[in-house]
């Protein structure tokens, strides 16, 4: 489950086509045309489509648009996708006039050779460069015969990340013209099951949305419809132009009973951790803000704008300083204060009379940040349950003291010393952001790039809730020994509330019947273990070929052509065939330190009234009364059981008395009643003999 980062992907069309124009059919007769509506320069786009496939929060997204070339001339079509930076291409195909074209996914530095190459020699070629906050662009052109069509068709995924406690499904619409077939489809499988799903776009009225748009939500599936008509799409009543331009977004998140969930499919796993209600760990926060020259105007008062209302935001338990640097190094204090009303209050000044100065010396603002929080906590003046967290903003690259980048990460990663996390916030494009990432992912945190816009405050604001909240530090997710092969990160320094962690491995055997997940904390208050135990046996319906998947694990009501099937999370599960007829399938947990002890399923008929008189089987042949008696009890080999005489089918018996669960009223834990046990496997008492009913499967 690896994530590729869009500039290490370029998609080169080595398929040999020119670009100089495909052969039109020579039959074809290419009179004079009347346009569609929307067509531009005599390009069609008849049909876009992006259906998003969505399972345990991996996505599988296809783009597919299609269009013809209505001119007389070959023309040039070109096809553009902005896609999730945390994406990946997987497919890319050209179809025209029914033949289709595959690409190739290349790394980045083979990719761009053949890419220009390519480019050279007249192919077709497509690459992928950066494109906003949240995206990049895929771009690939073609020359269209006249009279031709094209389907270009994308295929990529993501893994969709929790943020501020939901998943986001981010998608960029922009088709450019009226299509007469466009739509957005996502579907969404959770086997946790879905507590919320929504969807929003930017680019149109709630009025005119909520007609277009349909979701729905019930137990384990979601469902998102965007398919708005010709009238739907015009940017007015009378406009030939689009109105569809920007973000249409769907977010949802899941259900959570415990903090954990770990699924399991052909002998790989992915365990989510998440948990929810726990106290927030008071922080230690530094901030280390640029303010040279070239944060002259609006970055410097949006800079202010946002530190104002993040002190707005500060909990008292917490600690914090603010260090500036330009070609020296001032602080606001000597050491971290706490966030008291009085410090507050003189923090909102000094913020306010911060101004714009000088050069950039990174290297000494960040040791000096670094060195202030490790005293803190050496001297032993901020709570002993408490965490670390620096966040450095800079729009530019060092240019005094230190300025070599490699010799700067070297000192900020020896000073750090893998104890705390720095996150650093480029603003704007004219930066070294490779530097400030490459920095911030070897200290454990990860670097944004803040963008010069209207919003830029915002934008920092948010980051900062995002970290402004965690829960649990020295993150451990352990397993068992020798059980799991090829695991990814499962050590993090910060658990922050509405985010989550994803650890993926493989089994080391495939037929593991179970095993234990602990994930181990520090809380806020104490130190935290979470403990998941992972049952990979599945339960499945079947309804002719089609087939429905779910664990012990779950909690959900499946209902179908008269059939009614709930199953309680690691209890039961209920079955009801119509008016008359309920069992209950008891997942029977054993004491595990006892090797002979095996979990079992047991099976309890509750409601038979709807049986056939022609029903039998091991449990069938009692549903209808026949005739016994008992007698001559007596003491037996166990004082607390007594031992009888049972007459039943012209068979004498010998049984014994002790309590059985009856799940009839109680389907969750039963009730204890009184019995009379059958020894020998029943025989006497069931037709035939017990190896009658074995069978060696069910289907």
């Amino acid at each position: 489950m690896a994530l590729a980062q869009w500039p290490c992907l370029i998609l080169a069309l080595l398929s040999g086509l020119a670009v100089s124009g495909f052969p039109r059919n020579p039959s074809r007769l290419l009179g004079k045309r009347s346009l569609p509506e929307g067509a531009v320069n005599g390009i069609e786009v008849y049909s876009t489509k992006v259906n998003c496939k969505v399972t345990s929060r991996f996505a599988h997204n296809v783009v597919t648009t299609r269009a013809v070339n209505h001119a007389n001339t070959a023309k040039e079509v070109s096809f553009d996708v902005e896609l999730p930076k945390t994406a990946f291409i997987t497919n890319f195909t050209l179809t025209i006039d029914g033949v289709t074209y595959p690409g190739n996914v290349k790394e980045k530095e083979v990719a761009k050779k053949q890419y220009e190459k390519a480019v050279s020699q007249g192919k077709t070629a497509g690459l992928v460069q950066a494109s906003g906050r949240k995206l990049e662009k895929f771009t690939v052109s073609v020359n269209v015969a006249a009279g031709s069509k094209v389907t270009f068709e994308l295929t990529y995924e993501e893994l969709l990340k929790r943020h501020k406690g939901k998943y986001e499904m981010y998608l960029k619409v922009q088709p450019k013209q009226l299509v007469k077939h466009f739509e957005i489809t996502v579907d969404i499988f959770e086997p946790q099951g879905i507590s919320t799903l929504d969807a929003e776009a930017s680019f149109i009225t709630n009025d005119l949305l909520g007609s277009a748009l349909t979701k729905s939500f019930s137990g384990k599936k979601g469902h998102v419809s965007f398919k708005p008509s010709l009238d739907q799409q015009r940017s007015c009543p009378t406009c030939t132009d689009s109105l569809l331009k920007g973000d249409f977004i769907v977010t949802y998140d899941v259900n959570r009973e415990s903090p954990a969930n770990v699924q399991i499919v052909n002998g790989y796993f992915v365990h989510f951790f998440a948990p929810q209600g726990l106290p927030v760990v008071p922080k230690s926060v530094v901030f280390v803000i640029d303010v040279s020259g070239s944060m002259f105007g609006r970055k410097m008062e949006q800079t202010k704008d946002a530190l104002l209302k993040i002190l707005e935001d500060v909990k008292k338990d917490d600690y914090l300083n603010f260090i500036l640097f330009s070609g020296d190094v001032t602080t606001w204090k000597d050491s971290l204060v706490q966030a008291t009303p009085e410090n507050i209050q003189e923090a909102r000044k000094f913020v306010m009379d911060i101004h714009d100065q000088g050069m950039t010396n990174i290297n000494d603002a960040l040791l000096r940040g670094i060195s202030m929080l490790n005293k803190a906590r050496e001297e032993h003046t901020v709570p002993e349950r408490s965490t670390s967290i620096i966040i450095m903003l800079t729009d530019g690259d060092a240019n005094v003291g230190e300025s070599r980048p490699e010799k700067i990460q070297e000192n900020v990663r020896n000073a750090i010393g893998g104890k705390f996390p720095l996150y650093n916030l480029g603003f704007g494009n004219n930066l070294n952001y490779n530097f400030l990432e490459n920095m911030a992912l070897e200290n454990h945190g990860l670097a944004r790039r803040i963008y010069e816009d209207s919003d830029a405050n915002l934008q920092l604001q948010g980051f900062y809730e995002e970290v402004a909240n965690p829960l649990l530090t020295g993150v451990e997710v352990e397993y068992p020994q020798n059980a799991i092969l090829d695991l990814t990160q499962n050590s993090y320094q910060h658990f922050y509330d509405g985010s989550e962690i994803v650890v993926a491995g493989r089994l080391a055997d495939e037929d593991m019947n179970s095993f234990k997940a602990d994930v181990k904390g520090h809380g806020a208050i104490n130190d935290l273990t979470f403990t998941e135990e992972v049952t990979p046996e599945n339960i499945t319906l079947w309804n002719g070929d089609a087939l429905s998947t779910f664990s012990w694990l779950d909690t959900v009501m499946v209902t179908r052509d008269g059939l009614s099937v709930m199953i309680n999370r690691k209890k039961n599960m209920v079955v009801s065939f119509g008016d008359g007829i309920t069992f209950v399938v008891v997942l029977h947990r054993v004491w595990k330190k006892e090797p002979a002890h095996h979990d079992f399923l047991g099976f309890y008929v509750v409601d038979s009234r709807g049986m056939s008189a022609q029903t039998h089987g091991l449990l069938g042949q009692f549903f209808h009364p026949f005739d016994f008696q008992v007698s001559d009890v007596h003491p037996g080999s166990d004082p607390t059981k007594p031992d009888a005489t049972m007459m039943v089918k012209n068979h004498q018996l010998t049984v014994t008395r002790g309590s059985q669960k009856d799940y009839r009223k109680d389907i969750s834990v039963g009730r204890n009643v009184p019995c009379w046990f059958v020894h020998n496997n029943g025989q006497g008492l069931i037709d035939g003999i017990h190896r009658d009913y074995i069978v060696p499967n069910l289907f």
